[in-house]
């Protein structure tokens, strides 16, 4: 059996070797958190560092501040006080944002059917209850995007689960469109469906990507018990985002968007606004 002196080397080593990639690493605790502040970092009396956006400790030689922490310095974690930690953690977590990535936390099957079909493939590593799936890229950091999902980029840790499967695809735009919320109203309520022709098939897949993008943007606003302004905005985007620019969505498409916004107590003016608002965001 393995002794748990041998699972704390292992973790040691296994930050070393993400360290020596270029990716900023921290120890966890058990249940998944980092080391707290030291004495002298309490309340961060040391001025800390937990709100900016680049990783790394301050003079104090603990692994203090959590995700700012992370480090890729061989030194740094090879400091006494870090090893320390390293043979009391539980497990390694990593600043995605620190090496240019972004975690789609997905947490539930239903999460990861909702990825599949509405997100470029790119590479996934497995966690207890679902999926990490990694892309090329940092953005905001944000949780309960939609059920079951959270991002992990910039200011946030995840745990390193191993290195995946597959390619890392390039950060998508329907990814960044999870954590933007709505503006103001920026143009009349009166609008067409603002959709471009260019032969009207969706080049992303097949029809039935598209059929199944619309069917889980219905779902994912039915499914909406708080936040509905947001929820219907941020599903716009996402459609449009995916399949805005290619001239496959047509106004059925749109209506059954609209339709099962109104269902949630959305105005057909709020409706349309919205999507004036996504289109604008986009730059269409």
């Amino acid at each position: 059996m393995t002794q748990p002196t041998d699972i704390r080397r292992d973790h040691l080593a296994t930050a070393l070797s993400l360290a020596a990639s270029g990716v900023p690493v921290l120890p966890l605790r058990v249940g998944k958190v980092p080391f707290g502040n030291c004495p002298a970092c309490a309340k961060n009396l040391c001025g800390g560092r937990p709100n900016m956006k680049t990783p790394g400790p301050c003079t104090c030689p603990n692994p203090c501040h959590g995700w700012a922490a992370a480090t890729t310095d061989p030194n740094v974690i090879n400091a006494p006080t870090w090893r320390q930690a390293w043979r009391d953690a539980a497990a390694v977590a990593y600043h995605p944002g620190g090496a240019d990535l972004t975690v789609v936390d997905l947490d539930n099957p239903a999460a990861i059917a909702w990825a599949h079909a509405s997100l470029p493939a790119t590479r996934t590593v497995p966690t207890t209850r679902g999926e990490h799936w990694l892309y090329k890229g940092a953005m905001q950091s944000a949780n309960a995007v939609r059920p079951g999902v959270d991002i992990k980029s910039s200011m946030q840790y995840a745990r390193w689960l191993g290195p995946g499967t597959g390619t890392i695809a390039q950060l998508p735009d329907v990814v960044r469109a999870l954590v933007v919320k709505e503006p103001l109203a920026v143009r009349p309520a009166t609008i067409t469906v603002p959709v471009r022709t260019t032969g009207g098939q969706c080049p992303h897949r097949t029809p039935t990507y598209l059929d199944r993008g619309i069917a889980m943007a219905e779902q994912r606003i039915a499914e909406a018990s708080s936040g509905v302004h947001a929820t219907v905005y941020r599903t716009f985007l996402a459609v449009l985002s995916t399949h805005g620019r290619c001239g496959c969505l047509t106004d059925a498409h749109v209506q059954r968007l609209f339709t099962a916004a109104q269902a949630k107590g959305e105005t057909a003016r709020h409706c349309t606004d919205a999507w004036t608002n996504a289109r604008t965001a986009l730059g269409m």
